[in-house]
C-alpha cells in the first residue's frame, strides 16, 4: 500500500516523482504529495486529496522547482484522506520532511513526549510524529548529519515503517530506512532514486538494491551509502531487473486488470517452462536449502497466505494431499500467528504471497522459522521479503501485476502449486513416472486451454453481466477442489463490483444458505468434471442436486461446465463452458470465466476496475 518516489540527479525532479507515481498507483492511494528543495526557495511542499490527477492540478498552479525532492500516495491508516493528511509530513521548522508506508503503533506515547516538548502537531497522522522525532534529535545534538538524526529516531519507533526524508538544510540528500514494509533503491548513470517498488523507477534504471530489514540508505549526488540502524558500514546488493516497462503498460486493454486476465496464458507457461521435462515428466526445482529428502520426511505442509493467495493455498492442498500423500494444513497468514500455533519441526511452512511483501505473511513466516520450521515461498516478486527469508523459492513467472484485483498471479500460483505437488509425489513416490508424465503432459496444454476461454466466453460474460449488474447479491459455489474456486470468484465480485457476493461449499446449502434463494439471487455453480476420475464424477452429480435445489427454489443459476456437457444445459438458465482438464488441473480454467463475469459487471456498474475503493496491492501493515 503507498507509493513512494524520491529522486536526486540532472533531471527535472518534479516530472520524475509524478510519473513514478502514476506507475504505483496500482498499490491504491486515496491522496498524494510531493516535497522538492534545493532552491532559492527552500522547501516547497504540495499535496491534494484524491488522485494524482489533482495534485498534479495544485502544482499547475502553483509550480515547484528544485534539485531533489520525494512523493508519496497514502492509503489512510491514521485520519482521513485530506490535504492536511497527505505526505509529505513536516516538523516544526518546516525545513525536514517525512513519507513514510507502514504503521507507527507507539506514535500516542511519543506524541505525547513531542508535545510535552513543545512540538505543534497539525494532523492525525502517526508519520508526522517522525518528522518531529528528526527534529527533535537535532535539537538535542547540534551538528549532526540527517542519517544520524534518522537512526536515532528509528529506534525509538515501534511498528512498520518503510521511510524516506530529506532536508532543506541538507542538499542533494535523501535518506531511506527500512523496517517491515518494502523500499527498493535505484542506480542510474548520476542519478539515484528511492521507491516503494520496481515499476515506479524501472523506466530509469534496472540496477536495484532491495532495502532490507534493518537498513538505512544515504542517497547524494556521488552516490549511496548504505548501513544498519547501528551505522555499521554494509554493501550494496545491487540485482538486474529483467522486467520488460512496457509490460507495466497497457498494451491497449481499457482496463489492466483485462490486460492481465488475457496474460494469463502467457504467466502460465512461462511459471511451467524450465521446471518440468516434457519429455520424461520430472520436475526440476533448482536452488533449493530444502533437501528432496526434507521433503520424503516432512510431517506436513503448512500453508499460510491472504486473500486470494489464500484462495490458491486452499486449492494446493487438495493437490498435494491427493498427488503426495501429505497432510496441509491451510492458514490465513493474519490469524496464524496469533493462534499459538503447535511447532513441528518437521513441518514445511509454504508461504504463497504475489508481492513478497505482505506483513501478515511476513509474520506466519517468521513465527514458523521461529518454531523451527523451513519455509518455501510461491511469489512474484524477485527478492521480495518473503523470498530472502525462505529456504527455497518458487517464482511465478507472471511479470507485475498492476490491477488490485489478482487475476494472472491466481493462476500462476495455481501452476506452481501444481508443480509442487508433482515433485512432493516424485520424490515421497506416491506417483508412477507414467502418471506423471501424463499430468505434466495435461499441464502443457492448459495455456491454449485458457487461450481457447478467453476467445469463446468473453462476449457471453459480457451479455450476462447486462442481465446481473443490479443485483446485490451473489452466491458461488463448488466442491472439493472447486470450492477454492468458488472463494474466489466471490471475491473478485466483491473486490471490484462492490457486490455482495459469498462462496460456499455446495454440500453445505442444506445447513443454511438455501434460506438466501429467491428470484433475486444470482448463484453461480462449478459444475465442471473429469469423466476419467470416479470422484470427480461423483461431486459433479452431487451438484447437480444442489443445483436442483437451488432452481426448484427460483434461484437464477449460471452454470461452469465442461464442453459436450448436454445433461446440465437443461437445469439452468445459463451455462458458460470450458474445456476438459484432469481434475486438479480444471481450477485453473474454472476461475477465468469468474474473472471476465466479475470485470464485466464492474464495468457495466461504472466502478474502478484496477484501483477499486478501499484496497492496496500490497498489504504492508498488520
Amino acid at each position: 500500500m503507498c507509493g513512494i518516489v524520491g529522486y536526486i540527479g540532472p533531471q527535472p525532479v518534479v516530472p520524475v516523482i509524478i510519473e513514478g507515481l502514476r506507475r504505483l498507483e496500482y498499490r491504491g492511494y486515496d491522496s498524494a504529495g510531493i516535497a522538492v528543495a534545493g532552491n532559492s526557495s527552500g522547501l516547497e511542499l504540495r499535496r491534494a486529496p484524491g488522485k494524482l490527477r489533482n495534485l498534479e492540478a495544485v502544482i499547475a498552479d502553483s509550480p515547484i522547482h528544485g534539485t531533489f525532492g520525494i512523493g508519496h500516495t497514502r492509503w489512510a491508516t491514521h485520519g482521513r484522506p485530506t490535504e492536511e493528511n497527505a505526505h509529505p509530513h513536516r516538523d516544526c521548522t518546516k525545513t525536514l520532511v517525512v513519507v513514510h508506508n507502514g504503521i507507527v503503533e507507539n506514535y500516542l506515547a511519543l506524541k505525547k513526549q513531542l508535545t510535552a516538548a513543545g512540538h505543534t502537531f497539525v494532523t492525525e497522522t502517526d508519520t508526522e510524529i517522525i518528522a518531529h522525532l528528526i527534529e527533535e534529535e537535532i535539537k538535542q545534538a547540534p551538528g549532526i548529519v540527517l542519517e544520524e538524526a534518522v537512526r536515532r529516531t528509528v529506534h525509538r519507533l515501534t511498528g512498520a515503517f518503510a521511510i524516506g526524508v530529506l532536508s532543506a538544510n541538507e542538499p542533494n540528500k535523501l535518506v531511506a530506512a527500512r523496517m517491515g514494509p518494502p523500499a527498493v533503491i535505484g542506480i542510474g548513470d548520476g542519478e539515484f532514486f528511492l521507491a516503494s517498488d520496481v515499476p515506479g523507477i524501472l523506466h530509469h534504471t534496472r540496477n536495484i538494491h532491495f532495502l532490507q530489514d534493518g537498513e538505512l540508505a544515504v542517497l547524494t549526488t556521488s552516490g549511496v551509502t548504505l548501513t544498519d540502524f547501528e551505522a555499521k558500514p554494509l554493501p550494496l546488493k545491487v540485482q538486474r531487473i529483467t522486467w520488460d516497462p512496457i509490460m507495466a503498460e497497457k498494451a491497449g486493454y481499457k482496463h489492466f486488470m483485462l490486460k492481465e486476465i488475457n496474460e494469463q496464458p502467457r504467466a502460465i507457461r512461462d511459471t511451467t517452462l524450465g521446471r518440468v521435462s516434457f519429455d520424461t515428466g520430472k520436475v526440476f526445482l533448482n536452488e533449493m536449502q530444502i533437501t528432496d529428502e526434507d521433503f520424503r520426511t516432512a510431517s506436513q505442509i503448512t500453508i499460510a497466505a491472504c486473500g486470494t493467495s489464500w484462495h490458491s493455498g486452499l486449492a494446493g492442498k487438495f493437490m498435494i494431499e491427493r498427488l503426495a500423500r501429505l497432510p496441509v494444513d491451510v492458514d490465513y497468514a493474519s490469524e496464524y500467528r496469533y493462534r499459538d500455533p503447535i511447532a513441528d519441526p518437521h513441518a514445511i511452512g509454504l508461504l504463497i504471497t504475489q508481492s513478497g511483501e505482505t506483513a501478515d505473511t511476513i509474520a506466519a513466516q517468521r513465527e514458523l522459522i521461529s518454531k523451527g520450521s523451513k519455509t518455501l515461498a510461491i511469489c512474484n516478486v524477485v527478492g521480495a521479503a518473503v523470498t530472502r527469508e525462505a529456504q527455497g523459492t518458487i517464482t511465478t513467472n507472471a511479470g507485475p501485476e498492476i490491477g488490485v484485483a489478482s487475476t494472472k498471479a491466481f493462476t500462476a500460483q495455481l501452476t506452481a502449486l501444481f508443480i509442487l505437488a508433482l515433485h512432493l509425489a516424485q520424490v515421497r513416490g506416491t506417483i508412477t513416472d507414467a502418471e506423471s508424465l501424463h499430468l505434466v503432459d495435461e499441464l502443457s496444454k492448459i495455456p491454449s486451454k485458457v487461450e481457447d476461454i478467453l476467445r469463446s466466453v468473453d462476449d457471453q460474460c459480457f451479455q450476462l453481466a447486462k442481465v446481473f449488474h443490479t443485483a446485490n447479491d451473489f452466491l458461488f459455489l463448488g466442491r472439493g477442489i472447486h470450492y477454492p474456486i468458488a472463494l474466489e470468484g466471490a471475491l473478485k465480485l466483491k473486490e471490484i463490483s462492490y457486490i455482495h457476493a459469498e462462496g460456499y461449499p455446495a454440500g453445505e446449502m442444506k445447513h443454511g444458505p438455501n434460506a438466501l434463494i429467491d428470484e433475486t439471487l444470482p448463484v453461480v455453480c462449478i459444475a465442471t468434471k473429469d469423466p476419467d476420475d470416479p470422484s470427480s464424477v461423483l461431486k459433479y452429480e452431487k451438484t447437480l442436486s444442489n443445483i436442483q435445489e437451488v432452481t426448484a427454489r427460483s434461484g437464477r443459476v449460471i452454470a461452469i461446465a465442461i464442453e459436450g456437457d448436454e445433461e446440465i444445459k437443461h437445469l439452468v438458465e445459463h451455462t458458460i463452458h470450458i474445456p476438459q482438464a484432469p481434475e486438479l488441473l480444471l481450477p485453473i480454467l474454472e476461475v477465468v470465466p469468474l474473472q471476465l463475469l466479475a470485470y464485466h459487471i464492474a464495468v457495466r456498474r461504472g466502478c474502478d476496475v484496477d484501483q477499486p475503493r478501499n484496497l492496496a496491492k500490497s498489504v504492508t501493515v498488520e
